[in-house]
């Protein structure tokens, strides 16, 4: 394990935009519970699917997708406040 200064770019959230050394564009950086928990959705959601559930797993889908996007929404909000270009195309 290393120890190194990285760029924090958000405030204390549940997700922070940080740049490591050496890095020319930042990550986001979840923590471990909500990380744990868009994984269970996705895993449910897949079970679903698989069971035939259709409708049920387009709920636990969609609540993916929004906090996915929501990360990235966020994202783009700092990046753009450090007037730093994305490495992605932009949302729509």
């Amino acid at each position: 394990m290393a120890r190194v200064e990285v760029e924090m770019m958000t405030g204390q959230h549940n997700y922070a935009v940080l740049r490591l050394p050496g890095r020319r564009f930042p990550g986001v950086l979840v923590q471990g519970d909500s990380l744990s928990a868009l994984n269970d959705e996705a895993q449910r959601a897949l079970a679903l699917l698989q069971a035939g559930d259709t409708a049920a797993a387009e709920e636990e889908l969609t609540y993916v997708a929004n906090h996915l996007a929501s990360l990235i929404a966020g994202y783009v909000r700092v990046l753009d406040g450090a007037g730093m270009p994305l490495p992605f195309q932009r949302p729509a």
